[in-house]
């Protein structure tokens, strides 16, 4: 099972494009509708602690989607898989020449890749609708989500958005149908210690002085990043760009922002790039301690709350919060469908084409994700072929 784990989130992690958003329709889709590894409730549920802790909400949701499958070894097997074709890429980008990432093949190559993206979230979308919005209250949810954030695309209307849906939510749950013995269950929240306190740990040791060697003060840098940021990479980006500005030349920078566009799955993987580019000594060294530096506050928190967040799953009051976030989400999904995923991908009738396409393959003829990403490519690829005959 563990090789399994390894192996379907390798899969992903080669062809997931499209940012956070795209990456849950891809867990959605693989993990709860193609292979059953959970059901729609604990995917919701997982999926909306994850939107509640700060780090990288995707990568946490595919920690988390691990772990339940096989524990710990699960969990980072699952990330390791999902990231290591970002980590290789942009690994290499920093320490080689860029002339291959503006050949024209491979700018065709990772279009076709956006396009997936674009027919996998949509798909996403339309399934859990159906799943999270199943009354008049959650639908209305839904679409004052994909309003606000269609006008406000920023972080801090995201958390206020899945704040007024929790609240919502609490205030609307039909206290009458609740059994008196769930009502009157008490509450323990066991928060697992160990790992809380080792993030807290970790995060005051490397707080506590402004005067590290380079090395450690870049850890340090990604790792309070890591800690303090909500809403995913491009978040995460100032956070990072201010607090490396003694250590990293800001055209290098800027050039992996520019890279970690390219690549698929996390974002955060900037910082493969970074530690490479920056660090005093090897490399690699460099590229794989500051990637886990990034990574680890959230996954340490994650493991730290999930005990919690299972037993406050049990109360009514709080299932009817995350039935509303879950609804929430569905809204938040579609705004960013709209924009960045479809503005940034969709640009000529080909391409509409391939879309309404893929969205059929995928919906009704129930292809899985990687025969139609096989599909797409040798669609794409073959147009640009005979465009350049």
């Amino acid at each position: 099972m563990n090789f399994q784990i390894f192996k379907q989130f390798l899969i992903l992690g080669c062809i997931s494009f499209g940012g956070p958003v795209a990456h849950i329709g891809y867990f959605k889709k693989r993990f709860v509708d193609e292979m059953n590894w959970l059901s729609d409730e604990q995917f919701s549920r997982l999926l909306a602690l994850c939107q509640c802790l700060p780090g990288p909400a995707s990568s946490q949701l595919g920690f988390a989607i691990g772990y339940h499958k096989g524990g710990l070894i699960g969990a980072v097997l699952a990330f390791v898989g999902f990231t290591a074709p970002s980590f290789c890429l942009m690994f290499f980008a920093a320490i080689l020449s860029s002339w291959w990432l503006d050949t024209q093949w491979l700018q065709a190559l990772i279009h076709g890749l956006k396009l997936l993206a674009v027919i996998v979230v949509a798909d996403a979308i339309v399934g859990m609708s159906k799943t999270y919005c199943t009354n008049l209250i959650t639908r209305f949810m839904a679409v004052f989500s994909l309003v606000v954030l269609m006008f406000f695309p920023n972080t801090i209307a995201q958390i206020v958005v899945l704040v007024i849906a929790a609240v919502i939510g609490i205030s609307t749950v039909e206290l009458k149908r609740i059994s008196k013995s769930k009502e009157k269950q008490s509450l323990s929240l066991a928060f697992n210690k160990r790992w809380l306190m080792m993030f807290a740990l970790i995060f005051v040791v490397l707080s506590w002085s402004s005067y590290y060697p380079p090395n450690i003060q870049l850890i340090k840098e990604f790792y309070i990043a890591g800690s303090l940021v909500f809403g995913g990479g491009h978040v995460v980006l100032p956070l990072l760009q201010n607090g490396l500005a003694d250590i990293i030349n800001i055209q290098i920078f800027l050039s992996g922002y520019g890279f970690a566009q390219l690549v698929p799955g996390p974002m955060f993987t900037i910082s493969s790039f970074l530690g490479a580019a920056a660090w005093q000594g090897s490399a690699f060294i460099g590229a794989v301690l500051s990637t886990i530096a990034i990574f680890l506050p959230g996954f340490l928190l994650l493991l730290a709350v999930l005990p919690a967040w299972e037993t406050l799953c049990l109360k009514p009051r709080f299932n009817a919060a995350i039935a509303m976030i879950s609804a929430s989400v569905v809204g938040l999904l579609a705004a960013a469908w709209v924009s960045p995923i479809v503005t940034s991908s969709v640009t000529s009738i080909f391409d509409v084409f391939v879309v309404l396409l893929g969205g059929y393959l995928l919906r009704w003829q129930q292809l899985s994700i990687l025969k139609i990403s096989l599909l797409i490519l040798l669609f794409v690829m073959t147009n640009f072929i005979l465009y350049h005959l």
